[in-house]
């Protein structure tokens, strides 16, 4: 459908902006090729050539619309938006006829997961996948998608190719972030560069473009799914299976070119080796394609496929083929390096270069990538025949809102999913009715779910590029088991529909009681206490177990609610109560006398609670992506509004209004000596500092607490080592990330709401805290066999068992805590969010003896 409006539009744009074009089109189209004059340049659309400036994502979209509009080869579909509430949009581009026919493909490729289902491959179309600029700051690749829609909508040549190829474009994985990145760029752009690498429009401010609105890594939460720009990514991948899934990154300036396979033995062991066969097979053709340009390039070098959270694994577990391309960036417009000056057009052509080679590929290989994503499924039924275990279980009787999520995130993966509707044990543990799931493993994500719940801890090579270890239960904090064949059937239960609602809470009594309380093992406990003190109720912890007069028995952490000095009546204060309830799926029990068992409901040993006034260091040398995990969790799940305080307006700020302070991993020099006294005379004044990682070093060594840490490297006695050797030697001693056994002492404040004090715990570094003296400060550790699943060197194992997880150290009428591993670990670690959160609501409470 051809507007001609747009190009009135196009055109006075075009007109009006004082761009001097420095590139052509024909710098990046292959030669021999004719394009229909129907379908718009995207100059003519934008004004401007492609890598004369950098694409903001509004423009992206409206080229987008363009074409769509222009060519009956191409759709455009809104699959979701983002928390800045940008569209997210995939093109679907194929032949006139194969449009209209779209749900009779999907429907046959999805014949391809049914190992007894008939097909024809020879006719069945192929499908290709590709995603352009999952990180922002990565930018050749979004701008890259311009011209491979133009080239797809506009070559004549391919059109007898469309009709056995459906291409699914997605321009911007991370449109918050590519937005952020081209204003940057473009507002520091001078129309005479010169490249110097210091240069401001090089250097973007933190938390700089790469993340999403919370400062999150979108590539790699394409398991975990936690943010709405994967799971409408995940829903529509699910939806049409591709056969191949390509993912454009950039890596430093001073590189050349690489593309998948990656190392041969850092593959993960659910990934069929054929996989490995196919992607250096079409890596052939890309090599064709750049030699014809004349770039330098590589492969089978420094990334993997193991963890396959990432957009260019998650499709290795599927039956299709994922390939990683990582192209020196310019990161802008030009830029000095040792190759000689990298320009912004250059990092575009290449990667729309390895476009073209995949869809040759594709056009190619249809055949046998179709049969082969239809034999990785009849090999998983296989693999799950001989396998023993028949199913997974997993619940926490304690707390459904954990045991929710986890199911939440199984079923995004396209994952049949069973909820426990009675009471069972199994092998001595129990599982609720409606706090326990069941996954079979009879379905075709058969070696999905393997890789979501199994644990490995030996490997054949010793280098990551990402964790070794996602072990979901270990995550999430649950009870589960494998389920041989014999019990798979054992109890009654009921299919789970995907995006289910959490089950709601509720008011066991009436209004006008003499108070209410509510335990604090559910996840969302800390939501309901804060909406409460928000609205000026009195909330109260109770550091000791009560009876209740109907036998109820309130563990230690329980929050007691009455009227305070609020003016509510007796039926606003329960009409709220029935509603956070409902919200948080809490059940809340009036209480109708203060004479309850255990202590009576006006004890010593009950601490009124403050509100949380929080405050979280940002900017400077503060990890974005940890701080941005503090922010998304108070802001998304439990609605607590926080200050993102800039680290250089600390000195200047009146901390007073702040009870709570997060420092988050990094580096806090920039602070000086008065951050330190500023610092200090806060928390002497009572307030709670909450320290991460790297940022217990600092409090350490400026004395503020009494953090200290293990140096147990020795001496090395060897006079002389392999030169080729050091940097696998080296990478070895990297922990980028495993699961640990800890020991938590539940009846610290810190660790109210959990029931058992074994519990898992993930870490990312070689950071070894050495346990406080106060036996007491020292509310979760190390267990002495600590590895549980993933990857650890052998020395560092040595450091870590014993040392401390969690240390409490006093400052006058104040308190810090140090985590030294991150309790919010890429939004999916719920099983220690509460430990987090528990310092924020208690740690006002903890006692000065406790904290030395």
């Amino acid at each position: 459908m051809k507007t001609t409006k747009i190009f009135m539009i196009a055109l006075m744009a075009w007109m009006i902006l004082p761009v001097q074009a420095q590139n052509s089109l024909s710098y990046y189209l292959p030669e021999g090729y004719t394009y229909n004059p129907a379908i718009p340049t995207p100059k003519q659309v934008l004004g401007f050539e492609v890598g004369d400036w950098h694409a903001t994502h509004d423009q992206v979209v409206m080229y987008m619309q363009a074409v769509a509009a222009a060519s009956d080869r191409v759709s455009i579909e809104v699959i979701g938006r983002t928390y800045e509430m940008r569209p997210q949009i995939v093109l679907t581009i194929t032949s006139p006829a194969n449009h209209g026919k779209l749900e009779q493909i999907k429907s046959e490729r999805k014949k391809l997961r049914d190992p007894s289902s008939n097909v024809n491959i020879e006719k069945m179309p192929l499908v290709m996948w590709a995603g352009y600029s999952v990180h922002g700051n990565e930018p050749s690749a979004v701008n890259a998608s311009l011209l491979a829609a133009y080239y797809f909508a506009a070559a004549n040549e391919i059109a007898g190719d469309l009709e056995n190829i459906v291409i699914l474009l997605d321009p911007a994985l991370n449109p918050d972030g590519v937005n952020r990145f081209a204003s940057w760029v473009n507002s520091h752009k001078s129309y005479n560069m010169n490249g110097d690498p210091v240069n401001r429009e090089l250097n973007e401010a933190w938390p700089r473009g790469r993340t999403n609105h919370y400062w999150f890594d979108l590539n790699r939460d394409w398991l975990p799914a936690q943010h709405p720009e994967s799971r409408n990514r995940v829903a529509k991948v699910q939806e049409w299976l591709p056969n191949v899934h390509l993912d454009f990154h950039e890596m430093g300036a001073n590189s050349t070119f690489f593309f998948q396979p990656g190392v041969p033995a850092r593959n993960h062991p659910l990934t069929p080796k054929k996989s490995f066969e196919l992607t250096e097979k079409i890596g052939q053709y890309h090599a064709k394609h750049l030699d014809k340009i004349g770039s330098l390039y590589y492969t089978q070098e420094n990334f993997d496929d193991f963890y396959f959270g990432k957009g260019s694994t998650y499709p290795d577990v599927q039956g299709s083929i994922g390939i990683l391309f990582e192209q020196a960036s310019s990161r802008g417009h030009l830029q000095e390096t040792i190759y000689g000056p990298l320009s912004f057009a250059f990092t575009i052509r290449n990667q729309f270069t390895t476009t073209l080679s995949s869809f040759e590929a594709s056009r190619e290989m249809r055949v046998e990538l179709n049969t082969y994503l239809r034999d990785f499924y009849r090999e998983a039924k296989s693999e799950y025949d001989a396998d023993t275990n028949k199913a997974y279980i997993f619940g926490a009787k304690e707390d459904a809102g954990r045991t929710y999520h986890l199911a939440d995130l199984i079923l995004q993966h396209d994952i049949d999913l069973f909820s426990l509707k009675e009471d069972i044990s199994v092998n001595g543990v129990e599982f609720k009715k409606e706090k326990a799931y069941i996954v079979p493993l009879n379905q075709p994500q058969y070696r999905l779910i393997k890789s979501l719940f199994e644990t490995r801890t030996s490997f054949t090579d010793s280098l990551f590029y990402d964790v070794s270890a996602w072990t979901m239960p270990m995550a999430f904090n649950l009870d589960y088991m494998a389920l041989s064949s014999k019990i798979l059937n054992l109890a009654n239960v009921e299919e789970v529909p995907k995006n289910s609602p959490k089950a709601k809470g509720k008011v066991i009594g009436q209004p006008g009681a003499y108070s209410y309380m509510f335990g604090w093992s559910e996840y969302y406990a800390p939501k309901a206490a804060y909406a409460l003190m928000d609205k000026g109720y009195l909330v109260r912890v109770a550091h000791e177990e009560i009876t209740l007069p109907d036998d109820v028995k309130m563990k230690r952490g329980s929050i007691i609610v009455g009227k305070g000095q609020s003016d509510a009546t007796d039926q606003q204060l329960y009409n709220d109560l029935v509603k956070l309830a409902e919200e948080s799926g809490i059940e809340i029990h009036a209480v109708t006398t203060g004479y309850t068992g255990g202590v009576n409901i006006g004890s010593p040993s009950i601490d009124v609670l403050q509100k949380p006034e929080i405050a979280i260091l940002v900017d400077g040398g503060v990890s974005s992506s940890d701080a941005g995990e503090v922010w998304h969790l108070l802001d998304q799940r439990f609605q607590m509004p926080a200050t993102l305080l800039p680290v250089d307006r600390f000195n200047f700020t009146d901390l007073s209004r702040y009870n709570v302070i997060v420092f988050s991993d990094g580096n806090y020099n920039q602070l000086g000596k008065s951050g330190v006294e500023k610092t200090k005379d806060w928390v002497r004044a009572g307030g709670t500092a909450i320290a991460t990682g790297r940022a217990l070093n600092w409090f350490g060594q400026n004395e503020i607490a009494a953090f200290k840490f293990k140096n147990e490297e020795g001496k090395d006695t060897v006079v002389q080592r392999k030169y080729a050797d050091f940097e696998r030697a080296m990478g070895a001693k990297v922990t980028g990330g495993a699961i640990f056994n800890v020991h938590l002492d539940i009846t610290h404040p810190i660790g109210y709401g959990y029931e058992k004090p074994e519990m898992f715990t993930f870490r990312g570094d070689n950071l070894f805290m050495v346990p406080s003296e106060n036996a007491y400060a020292n509310p979760m550790v190390y267990t002495a066999n600590p590895l549980a699943s993933g990857y650890i060197h052998p020395s560092n194992l040595e450091q870590i068992k014993n040392s401390g997880a969690i240390r409490v150290s006093g400052v006058g009428r104040g308190r810090v805590i140090g985590f030294v591993d991150n309790p919010n670990f890429r939004g999916f670690w719920f099983g220690t969010n509460k430990l987090f959160l528990n310092a924020i609501f208690f740690g006002q409470t903890i006692q000065s003896g406790t904290a030395r």
